[in-house]
Order: structure tokens, then sequence, then C-alpha cells
């Protein structure tokens, strides 16, 4: 780590310093969007809730998605048929999502080469940003299109069904949330 007096009196110091914090940022954002690009195509259905009632399974393993399909439609009183349904067309855009993942696997390379780089290339660190937007947005339009898919499938009973599960899921997690945030605000502070 340098000190103050060290990046004063040593330039070189100063040009490590703000590369290593260049290079960590790029790091930090990354993982971000990693993480988004994980949320909204390898396991997660949308908000980032894996294994969420009522919501899309487009992750891991055949057998993984089919059992989180079946407990979506549990107490729906779905038919086989629909059910069938369902599966097909949720894996059917668990494929696409796989094959978008891959691509923004691509782009997080190229994002690492650009930013290790001597000089950060400000055009190219831009291209990229757009590149990755562009990315999560068709993985967001690929989602929507198998949900709207999915409704079709469904009575708007069944639907009914489902939004009420995700309001009481999404009410959980407030509550959740608010737990922890009373909990760590309790907690004394470290020295």
């Amino acid at each position: 780590m340098y000190s103050i007096q060290t990046i004063g009196r040593h330039p070189a110091a100063l040009s490590r310093m703000t590369r290593a914090l260049t290079f960590a940022l790029f790091v930090g954002a990354s993982a971000c969007a990693a993480f988004s690009a994980h949320a909204q195509g390898a396991g997660m259905g949308p908000g980032g809730h894996e294994g969420r009632p009522g919501m899309m399974h487009f992750g891991g393993s055949p057998e993984h998605m089919a059992r989180g399909i079946d407990r979506m439609l549990d107490g729906l009183n779905a038919t086989d048929a629909q059910r069938a349904q369902i599966k097909q067309i949720v894996q059917a855009a668990a494929a696409d999502l796989k094959a978008q993942h891959e691509a923004g696997r691509a782009l997080h390379q190229k994002g690492v080469q650009v930013f290790a780089a001597p000089t950060v290339d400000a055009a190219a660190a831009e291209s990229l940003r757009q590149q990755m937007s562009a990315q999560h947005d068709q993985a967001s339009k690929r989602m929507l299109a198998a949900m709207l898919d999915v409704s079709k499938v469904l009575t708007p009973e069944q639907r009914a069904k489902v939004g009420e599960r995700m309001m009481s899921r999404d009410a959980q997690m407030q509550d959740r949330r608010q737990r922890m945030q009373r909990d760590n605000a309790a907690r004394p502070a470290r020295p």
C-alpha cells in the first residue's frame, strides 16, 4: 500500500496506484455485470431470486428446471399438457439464454483486456459497455418472450394464483431485508 508521502515523492507510484484502482473498479463493475447476466439467464428469474415461487427457471440441468417448473405449477391444477408445454418453452428459452451468457463471458474477457492495458482506451471501454448493455437487453427480451408464451398456456385463474404467490414472496423478502437492516443497525460498530 502506498502512503500519501510516497505518492507525492514518486510519480510512478501514483501511476501504478491509478492503474490498480482503475483495474479494481473494472473488476467490481464486471462482477456486477456478470451477476446481472447470471441473474437474467443462468438460474435465476427476473429479480434475481432463484427458486422463487411463480418465477421462470432458465438455468441448470433439465432435471433442475423441470423440478422448478413443477414447483411453480403445484397448486395450480395444471394439466399434464400445460406442464409439458411450459417445460418445452422454458427449455428453449434456457438454451437461447445459455448462448447469450457465453457471449457475455466473451465480452467480460475483452473488458479485462481493455482495463489491464498500460493505457485504458476510453472508446473501447464505452463500446464494450454498449455491447454488454445490448446483450443484457437481448436476454431480458428473451425472458419476457418466454414468460408471455407461458402466460398463454395458463388460465387467468392460474396466472392470478402465480401473481399472489409472487406478491407473498416479495413481502417475505421485504420483511427479511428489514430485519437484516435492523440487526445490522443494532450491532456495535467495529473499531
